[in-house]
């Protein structure tokens, strides 16, 4: 392949299934298509050579045609689990057609022998394996698989090709500040794609990436991808939090963030008045379980011996809304885990609760002791929140399933849901502050709800309470209270079936 070559590169993400966090019922209220843009692809576009001619198709957003891949040389595809059936469709798309296919990500990285007739593996970080690749390829002798233990320097990684998309598509955007987790919980695969060290970017950098996305005309939400956004307290503290706030008042608070964080944000007050004061409003906290002997078994040490109710609470005391990851099917878990959990989401606060059933990914502490104790049964779907466990559960089964969906079905049932949202906005105090509050908050969305949840819907009832109470209550929250209700009809969708 001659250096000068002008490649036609086609780069794919695959179709992500309804799920928890799709949002896809949500997001027809405010005619978008996906929550959040391929991060890692828009990233993998800004280090391919300028010359190359790309382009980007976001099956979430658009359907890939096969004009899209008979343009193509190449066709460059990244997925995690959840998208595997998707990934094997594209594949075999690519392969009656006769384009070569480039993949990577984390489906790939943990499994890629699952796949065939992929011709190259692009594997672990592309910073480290995506140029000898590259490189081969202008030399005419790429090879199949690439892949390296290497943790690269990610204040190399260059800002995302944002130009690739159609922006208003999207319900938030996304961006990245640091790799890595310092824990090790047993059923997480992070340490095993990214390490235990939390790398990171400067202030310069993150500056770089806002400023770009403010110059493309993105006004709204920005998620913060981060697996854990406060691995690094000091360097969030001294150097990236008091230079986004600089930014966001001087451009008068464009954004509103989100990101996932630790329970132990809740131990550091001056933390959390920065990050509010940044334009972060809501977190994302992996609480798992109230059983302390299931934090034990899983290594959830940083959760151990807490008042788990009390740390929420005071998160959203300081304006943060807190959204929960809880599982359930630990070995140690008691028959009255189920209740325990009710209870625990209700006394919170948590209007957004992901529960799932433990899973074990490939690579992390529990698909080995599994494996050791010959409990696996197959892989996992990517999904924890499908009803599907790839083990055999020290829990009888059926109890466990039946206790699972006891749980869904009582926390997302209309009336413990929409209680659940009043009663957290009736102690939901947010930052005031002038500028931007990302919420669906215009016009048509406001009367979708009232025609799909007020007058068609089974809960129109409890809407109709919430909607007058929030109006003349809480005045300021009542955007926030229309957006709880329309995030409760998606879960109730996603969860009606079981």
């Amino acid at each position: 392949m001659d250096k000068g070559s002008n490649m036609k590169t086609l780069l794919v993400y695959p179709d992500y299934p309804d799920t928890f966090w799709s949002f896809k019922y949500a997001l027809k209220f405010i005619f978008k298509k996906a929550t959040h843009p391929p991060l890692g692809l828009l990233t993998v576009a800004a280090m391919l050579p300028e010359e190359w001619e790309k382009r980007l198709v976001d099956m979430n957003v658009s359907a890939l045609t096969d004009r899209d891949l008979e343009w193509a040389d190449y066709v460059f595809i990244s997925a995690m689990s959840i998208q595997k059936q998707s990934v094997k469709e594209i594949i075999t798309r690519c392969k009656k057609i006769g384009v070569k296919t480039v993949v990577g990500g984390p489906l790939f990285t943990t499994g890629h022998e699952d796949f065939d007739d992929v011709d190259h593996f692009v594997l672990n970080e592309a910073e480290i394996t995506l140029p000898p690749f590259l490189e081969d390829l202008r030399n005419g002798c790429a090879k199949h698989i690439y892949t390296s233990k290497e943790l690269p320097d990610i204040e190399k990684t260059p800002i995302p090709s944002w130009g690739l998309i159609n922006m208003k598509r999207y319900l938030s955007m996304n961006i990245q500040y640091s790799r890595g987790c310092p824990f090790n919980c047993e059923f997480c695969d992070i340490r095993v794609l990214y390490g235990d060290k939390v790398r990171t970017k400067g202030k310069g950098q993150i500056l770089a990436e806002l400023e770009n996305l403010y110059s493309q005309g993105w006004r709204g939400g920005v998620f913060f991808v981060d697996d854990n956004f406060i691995g690094n307290k000091r360097k969030l503290k001294k150097e990236i939090l008091p230079a986004t706030i600089e930014w966001m008042e001087r451009k008068k608070h464009p954004f509103a963030f989100n990101t996932e964080t630790s329970i132990n944000l809740s131990d550091d007050d001056e933390l959390m008045q920065l990050m509010v004061k940044a334009g972060f409003d809501s977190v994302f906290v992996g609480i798992e379980t109230p059983n302390e002997e299931s934090l034990v078994e899983c290594n959830k040490f940083l959760n151990r011996n807490r008042d788990l109710v009390a740390c929420v609470k005071k998160i959203q005391r300081f304006g943060l809304q807190v959204q929960g990851g809880f599982i359930v099917g630990f070995d140690n878990d008691p028959l009255s885990i189920f209740e325990r959990l009710i209870a625990f989401i209700k006394e919170s606060g948590i209007v957004t609760a992901m529960v799932g059933l433990l899973n074990a990914p490939r690579g992390t502490g529990l698909y080995h002791r599994l494996e050791k104790e010959n409990r696996l049964l197959k892989d996992v779907t990517g999904d924890n929140t499908d009803c599907s466990i790839n083990f055999i559960p020290k829990m009888n089964y059926d109890t466990l399933i039946d206790g699972y969906k006891k749980i869904l079905n009582t926390i997302y049932s209309s009336k413990h849901y929409y209680k659940r949202v009043k009663g957290f906005l009736r102690e939901y105090k947010p930052l005031q502050k002038k500028g931007f509050r990302f919420h669906f908050n215009h016009i048509g969305a406001l009367f979708k709800s009232v025609l799909f949840l007020g007058i068609i819907g089974r809960e129109r009832f409890q809407y109709w309470k919430l909607f007058f109470w929030s109006l003349f209550r809480r005045p300021r929250l009542f955007p926030l209270a229309i957006t709880f209700a329309i995030y409760g009809f998606h879960f109730r969708k996603v969860f009606e079936n079981y």
